[in-house]
């Protein structure tokens, strides 16, 4: 993201707890991990006002579907902060939060081994 919030010399303008309104966590039950996938809803009305840090999640999401921890650091935020401005749009209608794609299998010890021995041999 080339537009940073603030200049990197003097710092942030605005503190990333006020950004997220004083909050520390989400609200309600929305729990994500950091790989969760963070999608873009399209809207048929208009859509509605949002602040600076939460049109500019949106924006980021809206060019390609990714994972909440590659939104906090595009966004150049806290996670924590990501998390709480996220599940506002979710709450909003805004962005769709999915589990995260697993591959599963990956995690067989035995095709682990053969992996650390195929990369011996190169």
């Amino acid at each position: 993201m080339s537009d940073h919030w603030y200049e990197d010399e003097s710092g942030p303008l605005v503190r990333p707890y006020t950004v997220a309104g004083g909050r520390t966590r989400p609200a309600a039950e929305h729990s994500f991990d950091l790989m969760s996938q963070v999608t873009a809803v399209d809207l048929d009305g208009p859509e509605p006002r949002l602040d600076h840090a939460r049109s500019s999640l949106l924006e980021l999401v809206r060019r390609e579907p990714r994972p909440v921890a590659e939104v906090a650091a595009d966004a150049d935020l806290p996670l924590t902060v990501v998390r709480v401005l996220l599940a506002d749009l979710v709450e909003a209608g805004l962005v769709r939060i999915s589990a995260p794609v697993t591959h599963e299998g990956l995690d067989d010890p035995d095709l682990l081994r053969e992996i650390v021995d195929r990369l011996r041999e190169l």
